[in-house]
């Protein structure tokens, strides 16, 4: 295998850390080779708390994933999320110069440029300027400008920044456990990159990534991303509420959670109990289903409500006619779906990564979304730059030769 073809994408989460060392085939495919994992000990929220555990995490993750994919790991594209991500939309204007006319690359960079000068938090850093729209003076619905002749270049961004120093931690954790980061993407940026189709894009549709300790969630509307945001409330928050409000230990909570709870506070039967044995530390009890239910609708609603309302101050929901997409780890809570049918008023799809091959218990597990999307993120990368300098130089020669003529 070629080495330029090996990819690795790594996510840090609250509850695990994560490595997909994938092959990108030639016709945009992706084969998984192998998925290291560890359980993530200083890590909070999905940002780092405790340095050198971390590390260590990290290191375990990256160790496992090359023994399981027999291949050594020298470079990740990293997954980053937290409570200080934010975005907007902006637009960028570039004047294309009267001697020259035709539109290059140098002029894309020059409007991505234009739309970045804007005002944020001395601390923040720009993560992400994802195009929406181009316009060639005025000329809607361009795809690549590059090579168009105009006078005028705009285009719509959504952008996205967050604390600087936050982020640092996360790549200087990386490369203290031995690899170097080749670039970040957000986790709903990456998710979407493999629970989406362009037919979804298009119609427009939420992904809603809950996770461990944060919920990341993207909209797409007519085929570009119009908003994206993180919620510092996972599945962590959820164990917290049933270990305090039935009085059992954090470890307890989080299996009842798993194995016997749902977000569906109609689906107990009156008088319907659970009994929890004997355990060290623990001298067990009996409890009502409908007061573990009614404990985890009460989390799950409010999670849901804080989403759809900061969405519907930025997006029309009516133009998201594919629906709401679940994934993450958290997404396979029984009756999660229905409630976010409730919230939403629109259809909900419980989905993992599409489009690509290996073993089916990694790209079928919604929990393995965001590190597989990593990937699939990284290769979408690598063929976007590939292309644009294959037509960079045909364009150059051709105007070279033209100019020479």
């Amino acid at each position: 295998m070629a080495k330029d073809r090996l990819l690795v994408g790594l996510e840090i989460g609250t509850f695990k850390v994560c490595a997909v060392v994938a092959e990108a085939r030639p016709d945009g495919s992706l084969r998984i080779l192998g998925v290291g994992e560890s359980k993530s000990v200083g890590i909070r929220k999905g940002e780092i708390v405790d340095f050198n555990n971390a590390i260590q995490c990290v290191r375990d993750a990256i160790a496992d994933a090359e023994e399981k994919a027999d291949a050594e790991i020298e470079s990740v594209w990293a997954a980053v999320t937290g409570a200080h991500i934010q975005s907007f939309n902006n637009r960028g204007v570039t004047p294309i110069p009267e001697d020259r006319g035709e539109i290059d690359g140098e002029d894309i960079r020059d409007v991505e440029a234009s739309a970045k000068e804007v005002n944020i938090p001395d601390q923040n850093w720009f993560i992400h300027t994802i195009t929406q729209h181009y316009y060639v003076d005025n000329q809607e619905g361009v795809v690549n400008p590059i090579g168009m002749v105009g006078h005028k270049l705009e285009a719509d961004y959504h952008i996205v920044h967050g604390v600087k120093t936050r982020i640092q931690n996360t790549l200087r954790c990386i490369k203290e456990a031995g690899v170097e980061v080749e670039e970040v993407v957000i986790n709903s940026v990456a998710s979407a990159q493999v629970v989406l189709d362009q037919h979804q894009k298009d119609l427009g549709a939420i992904v809603l990534d809950i996770g461990g300790g944060t919920t990341d969630y993207l909209v797409y509307i007519d085929g570009a991303v119009q908003h994206s945001g993180v919620l510092a409330i996972g599945g962590d928050h959820i164990t917290n509420d049933i270990s305090i409000g039935l009085r059992i230990p954090i470890a307890r909570a989080e299996r009842l959670k798993i194995e016997e709870g749902s977000a569906n506070p109609d689906e107990a039967q009156p008088g319907d109990t659970i009994i929890l044995k004997n355990d060290s530390g623990f001298s067990g009890c009996e409890i009502e289903r409908a007061n573990l239910n009614r404990i985890i609708h009460a989390r799950v609603r409010e999670l849901l409500e804080l989403v759809r309302k900061d969405i519907a101050a930025h997006c029309d929901l009516d133009l998201v006619r594919s629906g709401v997409m679940l994934t993450g780890g958290c997404s396979r809570l029984r009756g999660l779906a229905q409630v976010a049918g409730e919230v939403f008023d629109h259809p909900v799809h419980s989905v993992a990564a599409q489009e690509v091959t290996g073993p089916t218990s990694v790209f079928q597990n919604p929990q393995y979304a965001t590190a597989i999307g990593v990937v699939k993120y990284a290769q979408l990368m690598q063929v976007e730059q590939e292309t644009s300098s294959f037509f960079g130089k045909i364009l150059g020669g051709l105007f070279s030769r033209r100019s020479h003529s």
